[in-house]
């Protein structure tokens, strides 16, 4: 058994659940991935909003979007965020909810996502009350991440020494989080 191995059995839940969510606050873009109805995969990116009371991971969307009706009738997703610098990733495999629920988006409502929706009059304005927001909440079913171990010139390195040798580059730990971890 390698070193990484071992050391991934001996991280606690905890430590495993706070790593997770610092990746996703350090990474700006998500990639959502839904099912269509013929059963291609769509992947678009989405940006994360802050980690907070309503399940593992949440969006703000237009209710008008074609990822809405594929959650509707899969709710099946997986999002996927990478850190091409540090070469960390995370891959959270969930089932996703919609949301329209106003009190809530009046608690969660950020003025910047006013830029995802244009003013078409009317309360079709992109605030708060716009009939178009709805939130996707993602309820995490199982997570799969790469913590890295070094730096970003230190994990450059070690990636051109595996270019150079041959050798696996050792440039970080991969966690598992299965669903009895994540409630």
């Amino acid at each position: 058994m390698s070193d990484r191995n071992i050391e991934a059995k001996h991280t606690s839940t905890n430590k495993k659940l706070d790593e997770m969510h610092e990746l996703i606050a350090g990474i700006e873009t998500a990639m959502l991935t839904t099912r269509r109805a013929d059963g291609m995969l769509v992947t678009r990116p989405m940006a994360t909003q802050q980690r907070g009371p309503l399940g593992d991971l949440w969006f703000v969307t237009s209710i008008e979007t074609h990822k809405v009706e594929e959650i509707r009738a899969n709710p099946d997703v997986g999002v996927g965020y990478y850190d091409d610098g540090t070469k960390e990733w995370v891959s959270v495999s969930g089932r996703a909810t919609l949301s329209q629920d106003r009190t809530r988006i009046r608690e969660l409502y950020e003025k910047d996502w006013k830029a995802w929706f244009g003013d078409e009059g009317g309360d079709r304005d992109g605030g708060p009350d716009d009939p178009r927001l709805a939130l996707i909440i993602v309820d995490a079913q199982a997570v799969h991440y790469m913590k890295a171990k070094h730096g970003k010139v230190r994990t450059l390195f070690e990636i051109t020494k595996g270019v150079l040798t041959g050798s696996e580059p050792d440039i970080g730990r991969e966690e598992h989080l299965a669903r009895g971890e994540l409630r």
